[in-house]
């Protein structure tokens, strides 16, 4: 496993606890960015690129 992979398994738990605690207090807000997170987490574990590059993708879109 390579770091962009150890990196997107990372994002993927923090997006959990993120949408965890944004479900738990009612913050649509933490939840859309544990999502977010979470997504960006499984592209990186699938294409190994960094959340950088895939942040200027969607933001291309």
């Amino acid at each position: 496993m390579n770091s962009t992979e150890l990196e997107g398994k990372w994002n993927q738990v923090k997006g959990d606890f993120k949408q965890k605690y944004g479900k738990h207090f009612d913050n649509d807000e933490t939840f859309a960015d544990g999502k977010f997170d979470e997504v960006v987490g499984r592209i990186q574990e699938k294409t190994g690129k960094t959340k950088e590059a895939i942040k200027e993708e969607v933001e291309k879109w």
